[in-house]
């Protein structure tokens, strides 16, 4: 039997602790020991981005990354995009808005992946936003409310509230 490894990390900006078996993914390790569900398992391959969270600011898919890999690191999930329990983020708010989501399993990830995207890029084009999101799978809603959610965020993240809207 495998011995379980001590890890330290910081999630959501709370220190962690934990002992954990090797062989735990990191998206198994934030839902079932620390309780954080919204990080979603989907084909666990790392081609569908449900399980993607933010490690040291880089996308990661929390399926394929180890707990263990991450020890020393920060690590964000969905829980750390909303400023309150009570509010939404600009993100979230703006998927609420343009109807961007329905069943909501691959929200999560795509959120994630747009925050640190939007981070580094702050004012993208639509061909941009189209390209990050190839690295998501949305059964749901066509991809054209998520394009015209992200670029609505992106403005009034950059604080260009009169810039146009897509026609996506």
């Amino acid at each position: 039997m495998t011995a379980a490894v001590a890890i330290s990390l910081v999630v959501n900006g709370e220190r962690v602790e934990a002992n954990v078996l090797p062989r735990l993914n990191l998206a198994d390790f934030v839902r079932e020991h620390l309780k954080l569900t919204g990080t979603h398992v989907g084909c666990e391959h790392g081609v569908c981005g449900a399980c993607t969270v933010s490690i040291d600011g880089v996308p990661a898919r929390a399926c394929l990354t180890l707990a263990v890999q991450v020890d020393g690191c920060t690590v964000r999930t969905i829980e750390s995009l909303a400023p309150s329990p009570d509010r939404l983020g600009i993100l979230q708010a703006a998927f609420k808005c343009n109807h961007a989501l329905q069943c909501g399993f691959c929200t999560a990830g795509i959120l994630m992946s747009l925050d640190s995207f939007l981070s580094e890029n702050p004012r993208p084009d639509e061909q941009a936003i189209r390209e990050l999101l190839t690295g998501h799978l949305c059964r749901c809603t066509g991809y054209s409310p998520i394009l015209r959610a992200a670029l609505e965020a992106a403005a009034e993240m950059a604080g260009d509230l009169s810039r146009e809207k897509s026609d996506a």
